[in-house]
């Protein structure tokens, strides 16, 4: 395949020039009949992993059902810059499977809107409130939802203590005015579904597609505390109408969404012959697993593939634990040997070892979903993590450490201990953190990005910091990520502190 030259010229990617540049080879244009024009779904976080899955599910979908009342409207928070990327192409967006050396192209329309609180907040407000909206979707990181130590909403992080001093009262009819955007996502959530009460008070369901323990019953919980901290005359109507009338359904995702490089977006060129600045990359493997407890009625997703069960619990430990927690060991540990992807940190003979170890203390502590084989599920993520087509970042996957420690690998250390074993592979991954958080550099000496929304508490932690028992010690005592009980675990400590002793040995700056 010839790659256009940097900077080609090509019309950009939207309905007129999809139509006039099908069909090609290698290119799946979306399913006739505009299901992505009437809005069923509003998503909170129409990042890149949304755009590879659940909309992609959704799509199917509706396409098998022949059901065209599900169209998307993304909701992006922070920045106007997805909108921005998608709007000026009818909201098509292209996803460039890659996998086991093959490459294809799948244009997705299922999205019909995307929208930015902060320029769009009356389109926001009559998007909530509208009962042809039946499910609200998340997907905004595990640090998105603003957790303390606890578990229970962190009331002095500064996003939600501005969004309960403004949120107004539940009969507003314009509950996103000029300067008064919700800064959190559990703020967004709470005065949207405060709007949604006094407008219509149509049931929904609220979907969060995140990496959290237990991720519906949480953001309830979360979702709760936000109304117990408003005065009490606007905060107990609220919790009540939602009580009755909004369901949390509890879900497990999966598939690998490198993040887009200029390279994917030439390849994707040369497939459509458009340019598409929305371009999203995907390995071909997916997963959806969604706990069967809807306020509204949903798309028939388990016409496209996905698990509709009772229980999400068994699928999302075993996700959790084993691939997630595979991940973020050979992030800490590939990053610090100075390797740029997963895949290149999968092919370390010494970091494959290491990824074994941690599977089979894993193993050990899950209760498997019915007919699944645990060893062939870890089998399956070390296959997919090392295929090269996948430039998954070590970086990337780096990211937000303090957030994803305590699902990925703390739970499964807890139950190893009450079991009265030592699980020394993920004790290794939880020191590949350390040891990250504390060089800020890998083995050649290049700078690592601690990208964290501790970063600063963590780098004041280590500081001056000699040895591996003084950075142990400094982190462990953070109980933002550590719990007490965990931190005062003796054994557990000491083989913390002979890992770290271990990585932190390799480096340059410590010899």
């Amino acid at each position: 395949m010839t790659l256009p030259a940097a900077g080609a010229a090509l019309p950009r990617l939207s309905a007129a020039t999809l139509a006039a540049a099908l069909p090609r080879d290698g290119v799946t244009g979306p399913p006739p009949g505009d299901l992505g024009a009437r809005i069923g779904v509003l998503h909170l976080g129409i990042g890149a992993f949304h755009r590879a899955h659940q909309a992609v599910y959704t799509e199917d979908a509706a396409a098998a059902a022949g059901d065209g009342g599900w169209g998307v409207c993304g909701v992006t928070q922070r920045s106007p810059d997805v909108a921005d990327r998608l709007l000026p192409q009818d909201c098509r967006y292209g996803v460039l499977q890659r996998g086991h050396g093959t490459a294809s192209l799948r244009v997705v329309g299922q999205v019909g809107d995307v929208l930015h609180p902060a320029r769009d907040g009356d389109r926001l407000a009559a998007r909530l409130a509208d009962p042809a909206v039946r499910v609200i979707g998340l997907t905004v990181t595990e640090k998105g939802y603003r957790r303390g130590p606890d578990g229970r909403l962190d009331l002095a992080d500064p996003a939600v203590a501005a969004d309960l001093a403004t949120a107004g009262p539940p009969d507003v009819r314009a509950p996103f005015g000029s300067g008064d955007v919700p800064r959190s996502a559990v703020g967004l959530l709470a005065r949207g579904l405060a709007h949604r009460a006094a407008v219509s008070g149509a049931p929904v369901t609220v979907l969060t597609c995140d990496n959290l323990t237990d991720n519906g019953p949480v953001l309830r919980g979360l979702v709760a505390d936000f109304c117990a901290a408003l005065p009490a005359a606007r905060g107990e109507p609220l919790a009540a109408w939602i009580a009755a009338h909004v369901t949390f359904p509890a879900t497990m995702v999966d598939r690998i969404v490198p993040a887009t490089t200029d390279a994917d977006r030439a390849q994707a060129a040369a497939l459509l012959g458009l340019r598409d600045d929305a371009l999203v990359v995907a390995e071909p493997f997916r997963q959806w697993v969604v706990q069967d407890a809807f306020a509204a009625g949903r798309p028939r997703w388990e016409l496209a593939g996905a698990q509709l069960v009772p229980d999400v619990a068994p699928y999302e430990q075993l996700k959790l634990r084993l691939l997630n927690g595979t991940h973020s060991l050979l992030a800490y540990l590939g990053a610090l040997a100075g390797h740029g992807t997963i895949a290149e940190a999968v092919a370390d003979p010494d970091l494959a070892d290491a990824a074994e170890a941690l599977l089979a203390d894993a193993a050990a502590t899950l209760d498997p979903p019915p007919g699944v084989d645990v060893a062939a599920y870890g089998r399956s993520v070390l296959d997919r993590f090392a295929d090269p087509a996948l430039r998954h970042r070590t970086t990337q996957i780096a990211m937000d450490g303090s957030q994803k420690l305590p699902p990925r690998l703390l739970g499964t250390i807890r139950d190893a201990r009450a079991a009265g074993t030592l699980p020394r592979g993920v004790i290794r991954a939880v020191a590949g953190w350390m040891a990250y958080v504390t060089l800020g550099a890998d083995v050649a000496g290049r700078p690592l990005p601690l990208d964290d929304p501790l970063a600063d508490r963590l780098r004041s932690a280590v500081a001056g910091a000699g040895d591996a028992a003084a950075v142990a010690d400094a982190l462990l005592a953070v109980r933002a990520v550590f719990p007490a009980e965990l931190a005062d675990d003796v054994p557990f400590r000491e083989c913390l502190v002979h890992e770290l002793d271990e990585l932190l040995a390799r480096s340059p700056s410590r010899r």
